[in-house]
């Protein structure tokens, strides 16, 4: 896997998105909305002399279960004037102390709330774990990430391994019988894997090695899964697939010149527009749109906060603590250094946003 990765494919979202509220207003496209976007040499965003935060979210949505349960969590360090970028994956297990909850329900209980709580309670939760403001945020259900990437015609991915999964959830199929009686429910469950006792709830997922050619639905499934065999099952390793479909992604908009293109970035939103939900302002749209194209050749460091791998000789930030009353009899993740002590992980990102790349010391 190369060293440097490409923008995160929901910044292109916020691009696109942007753009279209921008260049959609009053129904045309005028020559004066093309000049302030395509012509204009200065970004003004709010912190215009430091770091551009941004949190992205990844949705199930529609009837997934648990469809406002964040799959995907990466916060986005933007240096518009050194031009470079730090990227941070936030495993969706991570305990939130706040929450005393898992991270990924900090989107659903904000919702659950008032309309936008989601943004502004994963702001915050996220802003706890890597001690940096988190000046925009941005979701993603499922479905806006398969149109997005079908309406770029299919991505090329280099799969860096073969791998299995078969325990994939068919989405609808949650709660399926699968042809067992009601009254058996409750038993079969705790006597067996779920898998076995409900095997139409799952499918069985196999990638080979090399590169492949993938519609939306199958860059979906490379990216969510989560109980592959072998090294693949780790979250680590899914972070890095989420890192190949981001560059798949922004490698295939700038081959098709999506940036440059008003008509392509309306036709883009049009197709998504009910996938994404963001806390950006309308005068800040445009600097977004420039601040990607400025980014196209940025220098862009990557990290995961996961619990390391022992065959591998990695270590992690994160530790597995025993299923307990502290943690709702949940699996989960805390920080190596104690529930809801930071600090390592504070000075981590800082020094991928300071320096790049960032040794894990043994603990």
């Amino acid at each position: 896997m190369r060293k440097e990765v490409v923008i995160a494919i929901s910044v292109f979202i916020l691009i696109s998105a942007f753009a279209f509220q921008i260049l959609s207003r009053g129904g045309h496209f005028s020559s004066f909305v093309y000049e302030l976007i395509f012509n204009k040499e200065n970004i003004d965003l709010r912190k215009a002399d430091s770091n551009v935060n941004v949190l992205l979210l990844g949705i199930g949505g529609g009837t997934h279960a648990g469809p406002n349960l964040t799959d995907t969590i990466i916060f986005a360090s933007i240096d518009p004037n050194n031009n470079k970028l730090a990227l941070v994956s936030i495993p969706r297990d991570l305990w939130a102390v706040d929450l005393k909850a898992r991270i990924n329900t900090a989107y659903a209980k904000g919702e659950a709330k008032k309309t936008g709580g989601g943004l502004t309670l994963s702001k915050a939760v996220v802003k706890k774990v890597v001690n940096q403001p988190v000046d925009y945020a941005l979701v993603i259900d499922f479905s806006g990430f398969v149109k997005i990437v079908d309406l770029l015609g299919g991505i090329d991915v280099d799969v860096e391994r073969s791998f299995d999964d078969y325990e994939y959830p068919v989405e609808g199929k949650e709660d399926d019988p699968c042809g067992n009686k009601e009254e058996d429910l409750d038993k079969l469950a705790t006597a067996s894997s779920q898998l076995e006792v409900f095997p139409c709830r799952y499918e069985h997922l196999h990638f080979d090695k090399g590169f492949k050619h993938m519609n939306g639905e199958e860059a979906l499934k490379y990216v969510r899964s989560r109980h592959a065999e072998g090294p693949e099952g780790t979250d680590f390793a899914r972070s890095k697939r989420q890192e190949k479909i981001i560059e798949a992604v922004r490698s295939k908009a700038l081959s098709l010149q999506i940036l440059i293109n008003p008509a392509k970035i309306i036709s883009l939103y049009q197709t998504v527009q009910d996938s994404i939900n963001t806390d950006v302002n309308q005068e800040e749209f445009d600097d977004f749109i420039k601040l990607a194209q400025k980014l196209d050749n940025a220098k862009i460091e990557s990290g995961v906060l996961d619990a390391g791998d022992e065959k591998q000789n990695r270590e992690g930030l994160l530790i597995n603590p025993p299923i307990s009353e502290e943690y709702n009899y949940e699996w989960t993740l805390i920080p190596r250094r104690g529930n809801g002590n930071f600090s390592e992980i504070h000075a981590y990102v800082l020094c991928l946003i300071k320096t790049g790349s960032c040794e894990i010391k043994k603990n």
